[in-house]
């Protein structure tokens, strides 16, 4: 039976990223260091490539998209976007650490939004519409294989919803520039909505695969929990 892959890409390095800042709407773009990252990790791996792209519309996976695709032609998903923080954003947890909002959101599970945010409910609900969206249209017209580049955050709550192993948002954390690919049986998908998560990316060059010694090569959940970056 006819298989589906979609490779998920996390965007490069932001001044976001550099000073833990809470950045989900806010459209920043690369700063140098994650220019030159995205540019040192395509020289020295191997990115897979797709009949179909997407990108979020934010700068900062357009950015990447760029650097590492130039010759695609991606569509824009407005659903792939980060979670919009509201009032935290460009802040961080320190900055917030006083704030009876930001408390009462950390306590929340999910279901409490920051001012004039999104809730985690709402976040999660919007990207899961989303990607089910792409597998259909995968499943429907027959193209085998799609490349989404986002955010860490779009990336985790897709894996924690539909990934075979099943791990926590917080297990499925990859670094900027990193990603899993997925493969999508039409069975398993139709009967359970499941998908296969099978590697990581980007792969070591053929000639280079004994010297790869990235964490994030097999795809196990890590046994200390990790806190995702935006």
């Amino acid at each position: 039976m006819k298989t589906y892959q979609i490779h998920m890409i996390r965007h490069g390095i932001t001044d976001g990223n550099i000073n833990g800042q809470y950045i989900g709407s806010k459209d920043i773009p690369l700063n140098d260091v994650g220019i030159e990252q995205i540019r040192e990790l395509d020289e020295k791996y191997v990115y897979p490539g797709a009949a179909a792209y997407f990108t979020s519309p934010m700068k900062r996976c357009k950015q990447t998209m760029e650097l590492i695709y130039p010759d695609a032609k991606p569509i824009e998903i407005d659903a792939f976007r980060e979670c919009d923080f509201g009032e935290f954003e460009g802040l961080t947890a320190e900055q917030l650490s006083g704030s009876r909002d930001f408390a009462e959101w950390l306590a929340s599970d999910g279901h409490a939004a920051p001012p004039s945010g999104e809730s985690g409910v709402e976040f999660g609900r919007r990207v899961c519409q989303a990607f089910e969206k792409i597998v259909e249209a995968l499943m429907s017209t027959g193209i085998q294989s799609a490349l989404l580049m986002t955010h860490g955050g779009v990336i985790s709550t897709i894996l924690a919803q539909y990934g075979l192993p099943e791990a926590t948002m917080s297990e499925w954390a990859m670094d900027p520039g990193f990603g899993y690919s997925i493969r999508i049986h039409p069975q398993l998908w139709s009967s359970a909505k499941k998908v296969e998560v099978y590697q990581t990316i980007p792969l070591p060059k053929e000639d280079d695969e004994d010297d790869y010694e990235s964490e994030y090569f097999f795809v196990d959940a890590p046994e200390e929990e990790a806190k995702p970056e935006e």
